[in-house]
C-alpha cells in the first residue's frame, strides 16, 4: 500500500470525533438497497447501522482503486473479508483478528476476519459472515451488512478480495474459535486508529511503503492497514499524522 495519510482532502464532510459520531441506505453485494439487511436476509430490528456508516458505504463502494490493487482480467482466488464496525464502550470500534503463528502464509499478522469464497457460499457477503463466525465465534444473525467495497487484488497471496462493510447490530462474545488459525480477536477503537501517535509509514523489504498502525503493541500493516487508512479518510475521521515517519517492517511481521 502506498499514499499513506494523504486522503484526508477527499472527505466532503467536517470530520467528527469518533466518540461523538451519532447513531442512515446501504447496499448488498448485488448492489440493491439493503436497509436493515442481516445475515438471514430479514429486516433487522433494534440497533440498526448509524447514518455515518451508511454514508461511508455509499462513498466507499465507488472509491477508486490504485493500479497495484486492481484485479487482473483473470486468475486469483475469490475471497471476502468482514469489516465489522460496532458501538463499543468508548465509541465506535472495528473487529480485527491476529492470525496464528503456525500458518503457512500471513502468520501472526493482524487482519479482518475472512477467507476464500467456497462453492457453497451464496456470494462474498455469505462467505465473509461464515468465515468470521468460524474464526471468531460471532453470531452472523446480529450483523447488518451495509455495503461492499470494490474488489481488490493481493498479489502476494493471489487473492481477489471483496471487503464487506457491516454493523454489529447485536454484539456477542468473540474469541479465537479455531486457535490453529486465530491467535487473538480484538475490538479496536476507531479513536485509537485515528490517533496520530499510533500512525506511521512502514517499509517492506521489497521497498514498497504503506500506512501502518500500532495499537496496544499490535502492528497493523499491509492490506488491512490500507483499508483502514482509506476508510478513516472517507469517513472524515483522519487526523493529521506524520507520513514521513518511516519504520522498517520487522522480519517477525512477514509471516
Amino acid at each position: 500500500m502506498s499514499g499513506a495519510g494523504r486522503h484526508g482532502a477527499q472527505s466532503a464532510r467536517q470530520a467528527p470525533e469518533p466518540q461523538d459520531v451519532p447513531g442512515g441506505s446501504g447496499y448488498t453485494a448485488s448492489g440493491h438497497t439493503a436497509s436493515g439487511y442481516t445475515a438471514s436476509g430479514h429486516t433487522a430490528s433494534g440497533h440498526t447501522a448509524p447514518g455515518w456508516l451508511r454514508d461511508l458505504a455509499d462513498v466507499a463502494r465507488q472509491m477508486p482503486v490504485s493500479v497495484h490493487l486492481r484485479p487482473p482480467p483473470a486468475g486469483g482466488r475469490a475471497s471476502a473479508v468482514l469489516v465489522l464496525f460496532g458501538d463499543g464502550p468508548a465509541g465506535p470500534d472495528v473487529l480485527l483478528i491476529q492470525r496464528s503463528s503456525g500458518l503457512r502464509t500471513h502468520a501472526g499478522q493482524t487482519a479482518f476476519p475472512g477467507g476464500a469464497i467456497d462453492e457453497g457460499d451464496a456470494g462474498p457477503v455469505a462467505a465473509a459472515l461464515r468465515e468470521a463466525a468460524e474464526e471468531t465465534g460471532l453470531d452472523p444473525a446480529g450483523v447488518e451488512v451495509v455495503g461492499v467495497l470494490p474488489e481488490l487484488f493481493v498479489a502476494r497471496s493471489g487473492f481477489r478480495v471483496i471487503p464487506v462493510l457491516a454493523w454489529w447490530r447485536r454484539p456477542t462474545p468473540v474469541g479465537p474459535a479455531d486457535p490453529a488459525e486465530v491467535a487473538a480477536v480484538e475490538r479496536v477503537r476507531i479513536a485509537d486508529l485515528a490517533d496520530p501517535a499510533n500512525r506511521f509509514t512502514v517499509r517492506h523489504p521489497s521497498g514498497l511503503v504503506g500506512p501502518a498502525f500500532r495499537v496496544g503493541g499490535v502492528l497493523v500493516w499491509g492490506f488491512t492497514a490500507g483499508i483502514l487508512d482509506r476508510l478513516l479518510a472517507l469517513c472524515g475521521w483522519e487526523r493529521p499524522w506524520d507520513a514521513e515517519r518511516v519504520e522498517e517492517l520487522p522480519p517477525s511481521a512477514l509471516g
